[in-house]
């Protein structure tokens, strides 16, 4: 898997490139994310092995944009160890379904 090509469409899909200043992600981590509702961020986390490139999307509740790659989320609502294209399809089409269902009263 081509984890360059990855993160340059993530640059190019008004992502924000995140400096990792905490230690919940592994030192070296380039942190992706967009806001994709109030304080609910889309994450994807491109560690740096030696060996090869590993990527982590997860849907996470921070108490704010300021508080990613410091600590730890509030909440996790998903999260998926990306190593092949299949996978991110799966991705894909989870945030498809998540997106058609209408928005829960609280």
């Amino acid at each position: 898997m081509n984890c360059r090509n990855i993160v340059k469409n993530l640059e190019s899909d008004h992502f924000t490139k995140i400096k990792n200043r905490g230690k919940w992600f592994e030192e070296g981590a380039e942190i992706y994310a967009k806001e994709i509702r109030e304080n609910i961020f889309l994450l994807f986390i491109v560690l740096k092995d030696p060996e090869n490139e590993d990527i982590k999307a997860l849907i996470a509740k921070y108490y704010g944009a300021d508080t990613i790659g410091i600590r730890e989320p509030e909440q996790i609502m998903f999260y998926l160890s990306v190593k092949c294209k299949e996978d991110l399809h799966y991705f894909e089409k989870y945030i498809k379904n998540t997106e058609s269902e209408p928005a829960k009263l609280k």
